[in-house]
């Protein structure tokens, strides 16, 4: 149970636990609720307003019902939210997935989720309860999301760590956790790109191995070892990517995690190992050419790689080494994911909301539209996507985690680029996949995310900052050929990551999308 882990894990954190524990259920609940709302979700037949409510109707029959405002992106609802159901009113999020009546080892492996997310939510809160200042540095700025994915019901799932686990790694809680380095001989090492010196003994690489990793996974490879040295490192925003204290100077480390954080299991692919450092040579040379490297610098995946288990590497033992944000910053400067920008309640930001965010927007949108046109689609969510701040106001973009990046090898051709052999499936010319990549971080999510905190916690009117975004991207487009590209930013529905339906399809790692009305359409 919980309550018993913490006893003896954090005793301090047992009352402010508890006192968290219903808005942390309410959240989660209220974010199900707009999954509902939105979402292809089995078991839902149907949708209808009445009176201010949202009436959901069950394929099993009979109805649950619940106050629209409370089913909007980013809703704040009250610690005593409830949906009600057919048999009254429903508080937990597992008893509202219960209602679509799904009897399904992903509908089974959901409601575990769900109440992890749920205990996660509640710890984070307790332990930030005091608050924290302004963040004094870029890794306080990723450690200040502590509620994680402002969106989905799986904010903080950590399938397979325990209650200890999570206080020890995750990055809300401010740990320093010490990195692992495990010896692989040459003979068992698959890498690309370049590997640090500094990771080297010899002939012999050393693997930073995240510590849960070492406790939970090494241990069924016994002709392995780590050695006695250890590197410091603090989590950032997705817990398995750390920066090194002491070590590594202008890196950060990506370690594999078989854990599951919201969508996926963090470990690392072959593809990914292979194609990080191509890619990024690719997409900055992009950037480069378009003209835009002082407004947006890529992050490069510098190198990585992974032990060989049986002739083939090892998703669960790999790491990646990728240019740190202080390589991008000048003195006085902070990098922010932009995800944090909405945690922190605008904290970080300085001045006119409208005017910051004009500001912002005409540093992100040139780099990023005209990429697309050139046949780069960013995956620029607000994790990925970082603000460099210089006393409050943004004065550059960073990129990071080429993972997710798509390239149409048709686009690139016609810009003078070819592709390099990549191990992955990030090609192809499907211009709708690329424009949903795009659009569905940075439209439904780093911009719905701004025009939300702004217009609560400065007054602003989301009309005039949905104009400035729109008024930018217009710029952009009247010197790029892709009048399709303009006809989808502009269109009346835009990309929402379809989060509830990938978690209960057989399949749960493919994306799924669902079109959301785009609140550009009103600014054409």
């Amino acid at each position: 149970m919980p309550l018993d882990e913490l006893r003896l894990a954090r005793p301090d954190l047992v009352e402010p636990f508890t006192t968290a524990l219903p808005g942390a259920r309410a959240t989660v609940l209220g974010r199900l609720w707009g999954a509902f709302a939105r979402e292809p979700v089995p078991g839902v037949l149907g949708r209808r307003r009445d009176a201010g409510a949202l009436v959901v109707e069950l394929r099993r029959g009979g109805t649950l019902s619940a106050a629209e405002s409370s089913a909007r992106p980013f809703a704040e609802v009250p610690d005593d939210f409830a949906v009600s159901g057919p048999d009254g009113p429903i508080s937990g999020p597992v008893e509202l997935l219960a209602q679509l009546d799904l009897r399904t080892p992903a509908a089974e492996r959901l409601a575990a989720e769900l109440d992890d997310s749920v205990v996660n939510l509640a710890l984070a809160r307790a332990a930030n309860a005091a608050g924290r200042g302004a963040p004094e540095d870029s890794a306080d700025a990723e450690q200040a999301v502590v509620d994680g994915h402002p969106q989905h019901p799986c904010c903080r799932t950590r399938t397979g760590m325990s209650i200890a686990d999570v206080l020890a790694y995750a990055p809300e809680h401010h740990p320093v956790v010490r990195l692992a380095l495990l010896r692989v001989p040459a003979d068992r090492w698959r890498g690309a790109g370049t590997w640090p010196r500094h990771l080297r003994d010899g002939d012999t690489v050393l693997l930073p191995l995240h510590p849960w990793q070492r406790d939970h996974v090494l241990v069924h490879h016994p002709d392995l070892a780590v050695v006695r040295e250890t590197i410091p490192a603090r989590p950032l925003l997705s817990m398995r990517t750390l920066v090194p204290l002491g070590a590594l100077p202008g890196c950060h480390i990506k370690t594999a995690l078989d854990v599951q954080v919201t969508n996926y299991r963090r470990t690392i692919s072959p593809a990914e190992v292979a194609d990080g450092p191509p890619l990024s040579d690719l997409v900055a040379a992009v950037v480069d050419k378009a003209g835009y490297g002082g407004s947006l610098r890529v992050l490069r995946e510098l190198g990585g790689g992974a032990v060989c288990v049986d002739g083939q590497p090892s998703a669960s033992l790999a790491a990646m080494v990728r240019e740190s944000t202080e390589c991008c910053l000048d003195a006085g400067e902070i990098a922010v994911p932009l995800t944090a920008v909405h945690a922190t309640g605008a904290a970080v930001v300085a001045g006119d909301p409208v005017r910051w965010l004009s500001d912002f927007a005409g540093l992100i949108l040139p780099p990023a539209l005209t990429l697309l046109s050139m046949g780069v689609a960013l995956e620029a969510h607000g994790q990925n996507t970082l603000v460099v701040l210089r006393d409050g106001r943004p004065v550059r973009v960073l990129y990071r985690d080429l993972d997710g990046v798509r390239v149409s090898p048709r686009r690139l051709a016609r810009c003078g680029f070819t592709l390099p052999a990549l191990l992955g499936t990030r090609a192809g010319d499907d211009a709708e996949a690329l424009r949903t990549k795009l659009f569905g971080g940075l439209i439904s999510g780093v911009f719905s995310e701004l025009v939300d905190v702004l217009s609560r916690t400065r007054g602003a009117d989301p009309r005039a900052l949905w104009g400035v975004v729109a008024e930018a991207g217009r710029r952009v487009y009247a010197g790029l050929p892709e009048r399709e590209d303009e006809a989808a930013f502009l269109g009346d529905t835009m990309p929402l990551k379809a989060t509830i339906a990938m978690r209960l399809a057989e399949d749960p790692g493919r994306a799924r999308w669902t079109p959301v009305p785009n609140p550009l359409a009103s600014c054409r």
